[in-house]
């Protein structure tokens, strides 16, 4: 396993005081950065407190300066390697639900589980895999999807939904919501079905909450996806094994989002803007009307504006106090 280069944490201001006597102690060279307190480096280390509270350790000497300073003499606590022993959910075996393109009108949804294990946890250590929103770069994405599914113990499985079925599944399910909740049963119950592959056998499965009432993906479950328990979180890509997921069902997207491109000579934008209004109505003026279901999600607001047609009005929308918080309204 390669030594540490980069670690944050927080520190009191009681602990970032023994910290920065301890940094003149040692003849640290103290600099200026925006929004720090104090920063300064020495011997391949560097160090910058933040106003915000947060310390950022970077270099060479992170992993030597954390075990031997910042944990006995700073913290007063040992974490560097005895996170699972703090938090021992971090190694339970699992499997991690996500996915990608609800918000977008161009392109397919597609939605992805991985099985994780302490084996494939720790052979992540390091490797970048987080939120796949956190991700900017396409390359990046393809790089780490490449290393979740070559990574041996992780089970993966990836629903595309490509537009001509979302539209029939939309058209006949009237929500976002039971349409996302099919999707991600789907995928628990595909990759239940491989779980002779999988050891230990996942003791959960945990997606985030994205309709208002749980109920929602665990009615939809079939059967072998209520084998495990579902967890519901909001911020669920804050668990390995969900952001794994993110990032599968984003290359997917990207994948598949590029191919229409091709097919259709035409730049086809993420997400639902100006911009996107402008392409949906090009691609009617080069492809007509008829194949916009092709490559477009047609419950969004963009479909009628593209084509020209009056927009229902909108209505306000108000979480139900009696329900957990859910997400924004489906239609952009």
């Amino acid at each position: 396993m390669k030594p540490l280069s980069s670690h944050t944490c927080k520190l009191t201001d009681a602990q970032a005081e023994v910290l920065r006597a301890f940094m003149v102690e040692r003849n640290y060279k103290f600099r200026e950065v925006a929004y720090a307190r104090f920063a300064g480096e020495k011997d391949k280390t560097n160090l910058v407190f933040y106003e915000s509270g947060k310390l950022v350790v970077q270099g060479k000497g992170t992993q030597e300066f954390i075990e031997f300073v910042l944990e006995p003499e700073i913290l007063k606590e040992a974490r560097l390697g005895y996170e699972a022993l703090l938090n021992p959910e971090l190694i339970l075996p699992r499997l991690g639900v996500d996915e990608s393109g609800k918000g977008d009108f161009f392109g397919p949804l597609c939605v992805a589980g991985v099985y994780v294990n302490e084996k494939v946890v720790n052979a992540w250590t390091d490797a970048g895999v987080r939120d796949s929103k956190n991700i900017s770069s396409d390359k990046k994405i393809a790089e780490l999807a490449e290393l979740i599914k070559e990574t041996p113990g992780c089970v993966t499985s990836v629903v595309p939904i490509g537009n001509d079925a979302y539209n029939r599944l939309y058209t006949k399910m009237r929500s976002v919501n039971t349409l996302l909740a099919w999707g991600h049963a789907r995928v628990i119950e595909n990759l239940m079905g491989q779980r002779q592959r999988m050891n230990p056998p996942p003791v959960r499965a945990i997606s985030d909450q994205f309709a208002s009432s749980k109920d929602t993906v665990g009615k939809a479950l079939m059967s072998l996806g209520r084998e495990i328990e579902l967890v519901q979180r909001h911020k669920a890509e804050s668990d390995l094994a969900v952001a794994a997921a993110s990032i599968l069902a984003r290359h997917e997207f990207v994948t598949r989002l590029a191919g229409l491109e091709k097919q259709f000579q035409l730049k086809l934008p993420k997400g639902a803007s100006a911009t996107v209004d402008a392409a949906a109505k090009e691609f009617i003026t080069r492809h007509g009307v008829e194949n916009l279901p092709t490559v477009a999600k047609m419950h969004f607001r963009t479909a009628l504006r593209a084509q020209g047609l009056p927009e229902p009005p909108k209505t306000e929308w108000r979480r139900d106090k009696s329900q957990q918080p859910s997400t924004k309204p489906e239609v952009p």
